[in-house]
């Protein structure tokens, strides 16, 4: 669970239906510390720069392991984030990536009762353009829906976004809590979503990370 000195968030509603455009970047950086600092300096700086219309939200997450730093941004579309975010003063000690714009694919909801996740999983697919995106997606999307509610225990929901450029699919995917995971990796169902992924002809996992919400800022 996160810690109980992190700031008071709300988890994004990644399936609200006014959300056309996702930004999700990475900070690399060393230890929780430098993880929670880095994430203090991007959201102060998203709340204190005056957001324009369109960008709905923006969600900060540390890793698990404290080494990565992951922001989700939700636009209504893809005019707004780029001029908005070279304005920011963001961190410029820790490596970092180039946000990648996607768009969200397709949604598994498993028990959207749920209350609020404890975790948040993404899992990253190295691809051969949009037809490999589909069917990935597909593929794995109906190995999930087809699992008995054993193997599906502490699922949420799994989203599925697809990048513009063709070459990534992510599941950004939401879970009860850490040990819901751990479990879920040693059983059935992962053991078929990873075969599917590494026999389906250019398509190549790149793993995943799993995290906890640190802050959120919303309209």
């Amino acid at each position: 669970m996160p810690s109980a000195t992190a700031p008071l968030a709300t988890d994004p509603d990644i399936t609200r239906p006014d959300s056309h455009a996702v930004y999700i970047g990475y900070w690399f950086v060393e230890g929780a510390d430098q993880g929670r600092a880095v994430l203090d300096e991007i959201m102060d700086a998203w709340d204190s720069t005056p957001r324009p219309d369109g960008i709905l939200s923006v969600a900060g997450y540390l890793s698990t392991g404290n080494d990565v730093v992951l922001t989700y941004a939700q636009c209504t579309d893809d005019s707004v984030y780029r001029p908005f975010t070279r304005g920011l003063n963001l961190p410029a000690g820790p490596a970092s990536t180039d946000p990648i714009e996607y768009r969200l694919h397709r949604d598994v909801l498993i028990d959207p009762t749920e209350p609020a996740p404890g975790a948040m999983v993404a899992a990253s697919f190295d691809v051969d353009g949009s037809e490999r995106q589909r069917s990935i997606v597909e593929a794995i999307v109906a190995n999930v829906e087809g699992a008995s509610a054993e193997e599906q225990a502490g699922l949420i929901a799994a989203h599925f976004h697809l990048s513009l450029d063709g070459s990534r699919v992510l599941n950004f995917a939401e879970w009860t809590d850490d040990e819901a995971h751990i479990e879920f990796l040693g059983g059935e169902l992962s053991r078929r979503s990873l075969e599917i992924a590494n026999e389906m002809p250019g398509v190549r996992p790149l793993g995943f990370r799993r995290y906890h919400l640190y802050r959120s800022l919303a309209v």
